[in-house]
């Protein structure tokens, strides 16, 4: 595991406190394990996919959870109770699994799908009007009147 020290850093800066706090619990996060193994694409300006291979497990046996700014990938195998076959060679993983991934700001799942053995989850990025930059207009000083401390126009 590895962790870094950010103190120089915030000795220069401002308001960046929650972007030290993601680095290093990124970095906490992080396991050896990649079980099953993923792609992330971005598909678009604002769209992405998370793709997992998830052979063997029916749509039942997998939650998806997004909770603030993390989301969660969840595999479960039913156990039936029944006997296990006597396996030769048993190169698909039967194992649970729980993936997490850090969305960023205003990230959102859009929709999932499984095909193929594939799960595949649609992140769509939503920035509210009010956050979008916008065109502001420069007018004339003469057109607009002056105020002065009192509160009346000046002449």
């Amino acid at each position: 595991m590895r962790t870094y020290d950010f103190a120089p850093l915030g000795r220069h800066s401002v308001g960046f406190d929650h972007l030290f706090d993601l680095i290093n619990q990124s970095a906490s996060n992080e396991s050896n394990d990649n079980f099953p193994p993923y792609n992330i694409v971005k598909t678009g300006q604002d769209n992405f996919r998370i793709s997992l291979a998830v052979a063997g497990f029916a749509p039942e046996d997998l939650s998806i959870t997004a909770e603030q700014s993390v989301l969660t990938v969840a595999g479960r195998r039913r156990t039936d109770g029944g006997e296990q076959p006597d396996y030769l060679f048993r190169g698909i993983a039967n194992r649970n699994f729980e993936q997490r991934y850090t969305l960023g700001d205003y990230v959102e799942v859009d929709n999932a799908t499984i095909d193929n053995g594939l799960l595949h989850i649609d992140l769509v990025r939503r920035v509210p009007e009010a956050m979008k930059p916008r065109k502001i207009e420069i007018g004339s000083a003469t057109a607009s009147p002056r105020i002065t401390a009192a509160g009346r126009q000046a002449a």
